[in-house]
This record gives structure tokens, sequence and C-alpha cells, in this order.
């Protein structure tokens, strides 16, 4: 079996090629990548349910839009929370994932974290990839694989981020960020 290069910390936008629904011009932080399979969050599909409404003790602490976002298609039924604490240590509660980004243990006590947090967004559900399959989708060139940057977590402007991400490559990919929404309409 050859090594998996680990793509945790990144991000992977799709291409506009990409079909699946649940994908459509996504921009997904890789929470996880091994050879075991890759774990990430939608981080632009903001929900209309409000975190006060499922979290009520971590709503004062999530930024604009104060939302739930559908993480993935996958365990719509859980919560994962992400944040960015700037510094080299982090609190208890909270994982590092990559550079200030890391995930939040919803189960610790809000104010434990709250003086720490830059920024916290909630997600309902990820996106899973079984051992080999992101691999699969990156040669078939379903996504581009790009740094993160610790705002793309808090964007204010969710809908925005897919052509901003793009837009901020210093390669072709910036041309990508005009794809028409629907090419069939030129």
């Amino acid at each position: 079996m050859t090594e998996v290069s680990s793509l945790t910390g990144r991000l992977l936008v799709a291409a506009p090629a990409l079909t699946d629904p649940n994908f459509d011009r996504a921009v997904v932080l890789l929470l996880d990548h091994d050879e075991e399979g890759s774990l990430g969050v939608v981080l632009n599909r903001p929900t209309p349910v409000g975190v006060g409404d499922i979290l009520a003790s971590w709503a004062a602490l999530t930024g604009e839009p104060d939302v739930v976002f559908q993480g993935g298609p996958v365990s719509l039924d859980s919560a994962l929370g992400v944040a960015v604490i700037p510094g080299d240590e982090g609190p208890l509660g909270w994982r590092r994932v990559h550079g200030a980004i890391g995930l939040v243990d919803l189960e610790t006590p809000p104010e434990l974290l709250g003086p720490a947090l830059g920024s916290l967004r909630i997600f309902a559900g990820y996106a899973g990839w079984g051992p080999g399959q992101l691999e699969g989708e990156l040669s078939e060139g379903a996504w581009y694989v790009v740094e993160s940057e610790p705002g793309d977590v808090s964007s204010p402007h969710p809908e925005q981020l897919w052509r901003a991400v793009l837009r901020r490559q210093r390669s072709e990919l910036a041309m990508i960020a005009t794809y028409p929404d629907d090419p069939s309409l030129n």
C-alpha cells in the first residue's frame, strides 16, 4: 500500500464539474486525513437553524451568521464545533487540527473555552471518505486542494466562500472563481 500524504487542515474546493449535489460549490475543511480515510466539514452550507435552538449554551460564542452549518451528508444528528484559537496554547476542550484551527469538545463547559475563542462555528454532520476514496476523487479532478486560512472557518459571508478561496489562489485556479453557476446560460 502506498503512503498517504496527509491533507489534514487543507481545503477541498469542489471543481465546477463535481455533480454530487451534497458538494456543489462546496469548500470542505479536512479535519482528519490518513490511510484509514478522511473527515471534514463543509464550510459554506448555513442552515436556517440557529445555534441557540440546539446548543443554547454555545450560541453566544458563535460568529455571524449564528446558525448551524450542514457539515456534510453523514451523521446529520451529530454536532461538531470548529474554532480558531490564536496563540500557541489551546485551552482544555480544544484539539488543534492545523495552525490556529481546531476541534471543540462540545461537552466542555463553554465558559472554560469562551475567553480563548477567536471564532466558533457549529456543524451538523460531516463529510467522510473511506480509505483511498478521496484520493480517487482527487485523481478524477473532482476537488482542488488548497491551503486553509483561519478566516475560512468563520467567514461572515459563507455563500461567497467558494469564489473567495479560488480567487486568492496564485495559479490558474483563480480564473475558476469566474466560472458561471450555469454555463449553459452563456
